[in-house]
């Protein structure tokens, strides 16, 4: 691929824009792009498109999410509702069963312990829990909240109450640890929270044996999966298990339980229904919601494991976002075919969309990076750029049409100089023969290649068909972006009217085959020209204002003969003519096609196209397709047959199948 070519034909292409716009065009197209850049940018602090964001992050930080077995080095003891329902008591918890758990825990060897329930209030049992604290031997931290920082969690006078009840357990090994989560607005739980001035050290740095560490706060929790969704990620066990004597009398279950928690990280809270959950990005894949308790042991895990997500500096974001939309803004520059259009956004669009989680899935830090926003920026300057573009195309496709203007009938010139009262506005009926063409794809083709490219081709086609037009004495009624709407019969009348309509047409379909086949290298391929003929009444005549007049045609025919145009591509001709304009013509050469109902007329029309065969074998096939049209089916099966002896007979075949298909009044409604 011309690299240097193409970047100069970018080049070319926006400099003709910035000349052509206009001072207002101009400034309306780059504060689009600035907004583009802004949106960009800053898509995470944007209220409606900070949701969007958030919903990507969920499923990329869910599918980078890795499987794994249960966690050999967190145990957790935890409060569920059997144990509600056995202690009698919801809030605050029952402490003597936690004075005992401790307790036990203890003499079994734990690595740490870790309590995410606040003792925010005097209880009865306070005595006992207090003794129990004060004879810990492992490593334990008790949760700690503030009213400044937890206020939903805890008072101001519970806030002093907590911090009278831990001061007075000092000496000894019970030290405060912050419980404070941070979820985002939607309740959702994405990230360690941001550091906080007056909080004692985060639980999950606590238990881990590196209180003073500040790593991860504030960037994302590295979630994981359990390898198998029908298992957990760690043990957990009741604490009233923890607390039963009996239980324990047992030598075998003392030595099943210390192995469960020996040199283990244990964490002790709350299995509550309804009581702590968070939403977090894995309930996007699982539904479920999370405990408090585990997104503190998925943080315990994540701080053992040494894993952590590198930030990504703001330059990168600008850099990113400037990416973007320069993308969307010469991606609409590039003029480029609708295929390769097609392929080149799904590329950038996939490339947007991927990019984010192959980089959440090697550890990079991706909350706060704004995809949705690349993708509406990308959006907006394509729309901006794309929309500049084609009002330049536009206006050059309009002047060139314009140009063609100067191709009038000569016999209409002449009757204009002779009687310059004809261009009075008035309209008379007449009975004209109507030619309807198109070039098949030259819309879409006119959006693939450069504006200037499209007036030339424009211009020479318009022209080659205006020439075969006038050369057979027709009257140009217009020209509708490629198409050519002609008619014989008006404003002067001549006896073989028909037949140099149908030989025009034959003419167009023909020139439009050798304009296609010469069009310049590196233009992609061009349709075929169809033609539609038809023979009605219609209203001609001057039309318009004192400014700005045409001499054109109205009425039923002119639709008839588009129809007859646009049903071309359906049943697989290049020039379609009703019967009666072929009968009144005076010439021969014309094979049947049956009868069918164009789209928006309720009146059937039967068709024929031109053929130079053997004008016996054209009456054995009118015979035929007469015949079977009424029914009878021994012709149709001719039909058949020479359809089968012409596979590449596609207006045959079609024949054959309306014929199979037809209505019971003989037609077939086209679509």
């Amino acid at each position: 691929m011309d690299f240097g070519g193409a970047s100069r034909g970018l080049f070319k292409r926006a400099a003709l824009i910035l000349r052509q716009l206009g001072t207002l065009r101009l400034v309306a197209m780059v504060a689009v792009l600035v907004l583009a850049l802004l949106a960009a940018r800053f898509s995470w602090e944007t209220l409606f498109a900070r949701d969007a964001e958030a919903i990507l992050y969920d499923l990329r930080a869910a599918a980078a999410a890795p499987r794994a077995e249960p966690d050999p080095r967190i145990v957790l003891v935890v409060y569920d509702d059997d144990t509600l329902i056995l202690t009698g008591k919801r809030s605050p918890l029952d402490r003597t069963v936690l004075a005992k758990a401790l307790a036990r825990i203890d003499t079994l060897g734990a690595k740490s312990i870790g309590i995410d329930v606040l003792i925010d209030q005097q209880q009865p049992e306070d005595p006992v829990l207090v003794a129990a604290f004060k004879a810990m031997k492992t490593p334990t931290w008790l949760a700690y909240a503030s009213n400044a920082t937890n206020g939903d969690k805890i008072t101001f006078e519970q806030q002093q109450f907590l911090e009278n009840f831990t001061g007075s357990l000092k000496p000894g090994n019970v030290r405060p640890a912050s419980i404070r989560l941070a979820a985002d607005s939607d309740n959702v739980l994405r990230r360690w929270p941001e550091p906080k001035s007056g909080l004692p050290p985060l639980l999950p740095h606590a238990t881990s044996g590196e209180p003073a560490s500040q790593a991860h706060l504030d960037a994302s929790v590295g979630w994981r999966r359990p390898a198998a969704d029908d298992r957990e990620l760690f043990a957990t066990i009741p604490i009233q298990t923890l607390a039963d004597d009996t239980l324990f009398a047992v030598p075998e279950a003392a030595a099943l339980f210390r192995a469960q928690i020996a040199g283990k990280h244990v964490l002790i809270g709350g299995h509550i229904q309804d009581i702590d959950l968070f939403s977090t990005p894995l309930g996007r894949v699982t539904g479920k919601q999370m405990w408090g308790l585990d997104a503190f042991a998925q943080m315990l895990a994540q701080l053992l494991d040494g894993r952590s997500y590198a930030p990504v500096a703001g330059w990168v974001l600008w850099v990113a976002a400037l990416v973007a939309v320069a993308a969307g803004a010469l991606t609409a520059l590039g003029a480029l075919r609708p295929l390769v259009l097609l392929i080149v956004l799904t590329s950038q669009l996939a490339l947007i969309g991927a990019l984010p989680f192959v980089l959440h899935a090697r550890m990079t830090e991706t909350y706060g990076l704004p995809v949705f926003g690349w993708g509406a920026g990308w959006l907006m300057a394509f729309i901006a750029v794309g929309s500049a573009a084609r009002v330049i195309g536009s206006e050059q496709r309009r002047f060139a049409q314009s140009a063609l203007g100067k191709y009038l009938p000569r016999d209409i010139a002449a009757q204009i100089l002779r009687d310059p009262e004809g261009l009075s506005l008035k309209g008379e009926k007449r009975e004209l023969f109507i030619v309807f063409s198109d070039l098949e794809g030259f819309t879409k083709l006119s959006h693939a290649i450069d504006p200037g490219v499209v007036a030339t081709l424009l211009n020479r086609y318009l022209e080659t068909l205006s020439d075969v037009v006038l050369s057979h004495g027709g009257t140009i009624d217009k020209f509708v972006g490629d198409a050519v709407v002609a008619f014989w019969g008006a404003p002067i009348a001549r006896p073989d009217d028909g037949a140099r309509a149908v030989q025009a047409a034959i003419a167009m379909h023909a020139a439009g085959e050798v304009f296609r086949k010469t069009v310049p290298d590196g233009v992609p391929a061009i349709g075929r020209t169809r033609v539609g003929l038809h023979f009605g009444e219609v209203i001609v005549g001057n039309f318009g204002g004192e400014g700005r007049i045409q001499y054109t045609a109205l009425g039923d025919a002119m639709n008839t003969a588009a129809r007859l145009e646009g049903a071309n591509k359906q049943l697989g001709t290049s020039v379609l003519i009703s019967r009666d304009a072929a009968e009144r013509s005076g010439l021969t050469g014309f094979r049947a096609l049956g009868t069918v109902e164009l789209r928006g007329r309720a009146t059937p029309v039967d068709i024929v196209e031109p053929s130079d065969a053997d004008p016996e074998a054209l009456a054995q096939f009118d015979s035929w397709a007469t015949a079977a049209r009424r029914g009878d089916d021994a012709a149709l099966v001719e039909l058949r047959r020479l359809s089968d002896l012409h596979p590449n007979d596609a207006p045959l075949r079609n024949l054959v199948y309306r014929l199979g298909n037809r209505t019971e009044g003989g037609y077939f409604v086209l679509d």
